[in-house]
């Protein structure tokens, strides 16, 4: 069993929490950092003792490993500290917001032998591992194309703090809901080579009204485009286009295949707590039993292809 702490308790950090706590046998959380001290009294029932900061969870020889939900700016001081300490971490996306900060959070984790985990959930989604298995097994023929889409209108409920500060969720919808996407193509089509795009506001807000659309190249040849609403209700879309077949994914389970002169292809698979399931190959790894999902230069290219993506959408 990983005894684990959370540091950060806020909406996220309770859901990370709520995920294992009293039902998972590989990961639990034994201790809690946050400056709100009704956040942290929100799990007093369920095992999760309050510690003073961050300095005192690494300190304490009873937790074995450290799981991120904090302000993105914090994220490469708190990973290097973990690293500097021994202790595993796992760090709620974005690992960073910069190329440069997930280089040095990467390369201080691998040095000291820490396991370094990154909270896209979306790639534990079993319509995602489907997109995988029909894009690797040649199902689909040359690849060609992805097209992706991730609305959610969570932020007209933030109406403030630091989820609302450009400097910490730059590019309207990009760092919250858009960035699942962009992670998702790295999974399916690899690197990114070049970007453009476009933000259109409506109003300051709150609520935010507007819109990110981008348009990709990767490495290997694949074309792309991402479109991501902040206020309209919660959508999810990935569409791979292949030479042979098109395989799209319109939620976490559902799946539909279409090949020329063959009847369309609805797939359901079994449902799975992604929160969960990201948590417990965390522990997984730690325990040396197999390697994080996400593999570190996966974790790189998110970073750099969502850097250049904020620098696109600054520039217009």
């Amino acid at each position: 069993m990983l005894n684990a702490a959370i540091v950060g308790l806020g909406r996220w950090g309770r859901t990370l929490v709520s995920s294992v706590q009293n039902s998972s046998s590989s990961i639990r959380f034994v201790c809690g950092v946050d400056p709100q001290a009704d956040g942290a009294a929100a799990f007093d029932l369920a095992g999760v003792r309050r510690a003073a900061d961050l300095d005192e969870v690494l300190r304490d020889r009873a937790v074995d490993a450290v799981v991120l939900a904090t302000p993105h700016s914090l994220h490469r001081d708190q990973v290097i500290r973990c690293a500097e300490a021994g202790k595993p971490v796992f760090c709620e996306k974005p690992l960073a917001l910069t190329v440069r900060d997930a280089l040095a959070m990467i390369s201080a984790c691998r040095d000291r032998g820490v396991v370094l985990g990154v909270g896209h959930n979306r790639r534990f989604w079993p319509s995602y591992g489907e997109l995988k298995r029909l894009a690797g097994c040649g199902e689909l023929g040359e690849l060609l194309h992805i097209e992706g889409h991730n609305s959610n209108e969570n932020s007209n409920a933030v109406l403030q703090g630091w989820r609302t500060s450009p400097l910490e969720s730059p590019g309207g919808g990009l760092t919250g809901a858009g960035l699942h996407v962009l992670d998702v193509f790295i999974g399916l089509a690899g690197p990114v080579e070049h970007v453009q795009a476009q933000q259109v506001a409506r109003a300051a807000g709150p609520p935010p009204l507007d819109t990110v659309t981008a348009l990709y190249r990767f490495r290997n040849g694949i074309s792309g485009t991402l479109a991501s609403v902040r206020a309209t209700p919660f959508y999810w879309r990935i569409h791979l286009f292949g030479s042979a077949a098109s395989a799209e994914a319109l939620s976490e389970n559902e799946v539909v295949v279409r090949r020329s002169g063959r009847p369309l292809q609805h797939v359901c698979l079994t449902p799975v707590d992604s929160v969960r399931a990201e948590l417990e190959a965390f522990a997984a790894a730690v325990a040396g039993s197999q390697p994080f999902p996400i593999p570190s230069q996966d974790m790189l290219a998110t970073v750099q292809a969502f850097e250049a993506t904020v620098a696109a959408l600054q520039r217009g």
